[in-house]
C-alpha cells in the first residue's frame, strides 16, 4: 500500500520550521512521516533525508514546500529528481508550485513541461543560494573593515608574562609549567612570544 510522506528542510538549527510542518498536516501527510532536516541545502548529504530515500518505495508520494527546501544545487535537484521519480518509482508534489506534480500530465507534454519547470527553478534555487554566499562574504568584508573581530574573543595574556617568558629563558620554569599558569595552548604561547619579541624591535 503507497504512503504519504512529507520532507521539510530549515538551513540552521536555530530556524522555525513551523511553517512547513503546518503545511505538511494540511495536505494530510502523517507526522510520523515528515522528515526533517536543519542543515544547509548545498548537497544532498543529510541524514534524515537519507532516512527518508531509504523508506520511500514505488508508488509513495512525497511532498515538499518548495523546491529549495529539496536543495539549493542546480545539478543535485536534478540528480535526485530522477532518482526519485524514475529509480524509485515515487510522485512528487512541491506545494508551491503546481506545475510540479508528477501525479499530473504524464503523457510526453506534460513531463516535458514539468521537466522544463524543473530546471527554470532548480537553477533559481542555486542561484539564489550564490548570491546568499555572495551577501555573507560582503557583509563579513564590510565588518572587518570597520574592525569587528569574528570568533572568540582572544584570551589576555596574564600581567606577569614577561617574567614568566624571563624564568623560562634561563631554564627555571619548565615549559608545560608555564602553559598551565598562563592557561594557553604551547602554540598560542609561541605567537605571543614572538608578538611581544616583535614589540621590542
Amino acid at each position: 500500500m503507497s504512503k504519504i510522506y512529507g520532507y521539510v528542510r530549515v538551513s540552521s538549527v536555530d530556524q522555525n520550521e513551523d511553517r512547513q510542518m503546518i503545511v505538511m498536516q494540511r495536505v494530510g501527510v502523517p507526522e510520523a512521516n515528515i522528515f526533517i532536516d536543519k542543515q544547509s541545502g548545498k548537497n544532498f548529504d543529510r541524514p534524515n533525508y537519507k532516512r527518508l530515500i531509504r523508506r520511500l518505495k514505488e508508488g509513495d508520494l512525497l511532498y515538499i514546500l518548495s523546491i529549495d527546501r529539496l536543495g539549493r544545487n542546480y545539478e543535485e535537484i536534478q540528480n535526485q529528481w530522477r532518482i526519485l521519480t524514475k529509480e524509485k518509482g515515487v510522485d512528487i508534489v512541491v506545494i508551491d508550485m503546481p506545475l510540479l506534480d508528477t501525479r499530473q500530465g504524464k503523457d510526453l507534454m506534460g513531463t516535458f513541461i514539468a521537466d522544463l519547470v524543473l530546471q527554470i527553478l532548480s537553477f533559481v534555487a542555486q542561484s539564489e543560494r550564490e548570491k546568499i554566499k555572495e551577501r555573507q562574504a560582503q557583509g563579513i568584508a564590510a565588518a572587518k573593515a570597520r574592525g569587528v573581530r569574528f570568533g572568540r574573543p582572544e584570551k589576555p595574556v596574564p600581567d606577569n608574562f614577561k617574567a614568566l617568558v624571563r624564568e623560562w629563558e634561563k631554564k627555571q620554569l619548565p615549559l608545560m609549567d608555564l602553559l598551565k599558569q598562563c592557561e594557553m595552548s604551547e602554540a598560542t604561547f609561541y605567537r605571543r612570544l614572538w608578538e611581544m619579541r616583535l614589540a621590542r624591535t
